[in-house]
């Protein structure tokens, strides 16, 4: 399957935060936002359950926050 790219993320753009999904701080940002809430990725919105590929990272979008998934090499997971 294949994800959209988005590259790294611009400072200068609206962006959503990259979290770690064990981290205590993601766990209360995540209470905070609406649980259909979208991610944004340099000013793009993209719909909850999305995976983009930024750089070598999948990252999925988990009610506003963005989750790593790990690799996007699969040599390389």
């Amino acid at each position: 399957m294949t994800h959209p790219q988005v590259g790294d993320q611009d400072p200068e753009q609206r962006n959503s935060p990259i979290a770690i999904e064990t981290d205590e701080e993601s766990q209360l940002l995540r209470e905070e936002l609406p649980g259909d809430a979208v991610c944004y990725f340099n000013g793009e919105a993209f719909s909850n359950g999305t995976t983009v590929q930024s750089g070598s990272m999948m990252l999925r979008c988990d009610r506003g926050i963005w989750v790593p998934m790990g690799s996007s090499d699969p040599d390389n997971p």
